[in-house]
């Protein structure tokens, strides 16, 4: 049995379960759900919820296979994605070390205030993505307008 025909079964397996827990759950309806919820029960919820993590878990593991088996059958363009792997971990660095936690305790989650490393990743993130949109806008303007002069 080849590896299509043996993915094909995976797959129909982990639809036909998923179909079968979705079933249960609309099954019980919300009220039993929202009342087992706060008695800490999460039964109802749990098997969606692992059928759900094992197919997270098998795509990322065959994206990443895909993924690694290119770069190196495609050494080509390899280069180009370690200079966008080395951009992408300069632009963490430079926002990790322009950001900062000193205003950690005034941000609370559930009446308990963030530490002070929370804050400075919270930051470094916030940075990041304010550094990555800026890039994004600039490189769409440069596309546009390279497109406009040719």
């Amino acid at each position: 049995m080849n590896l299509h025909k043996i993915l094909k079964i995976v797959a129909a397996l982990l639809g036909l379960a998923g179909i079968i827990f979705l079933v249960m759950i609309i099954s019980k309806g919300d009220d039993a759900i929202k009342a087992a919820a706060l008695d800490g029960d999460s039964a109802i919820i749990d098997p969606m919820a692992y059928v759900t993590y094992i197919i997270f878990a098998l795509t990322l593991v065959f994206v990443l296979f895909f993924v690694v088996k290119n770069l190196f059958t495609h050494t080509g363009s390899l280069k180009n994605t370690l200079i966008g792997v080395g951009a992408f971990a300069a632009v963490l660095i430079i926002a990790y070390i322009f950001s900062s936690g000193d205003d950690a305790s005034k941000y609370l989650y559930n009446g308990a205030p963030a530490t002070e490393g929370e804050a400075h990743m919270v930051g470094a993130g916030l940075i990041a993505f304010y550094i990555l949109i800026v890039g994004a806008a600039a490189a769409m303007a440069l596309a546009g307008i390279k497109k406009i002069t040719k």
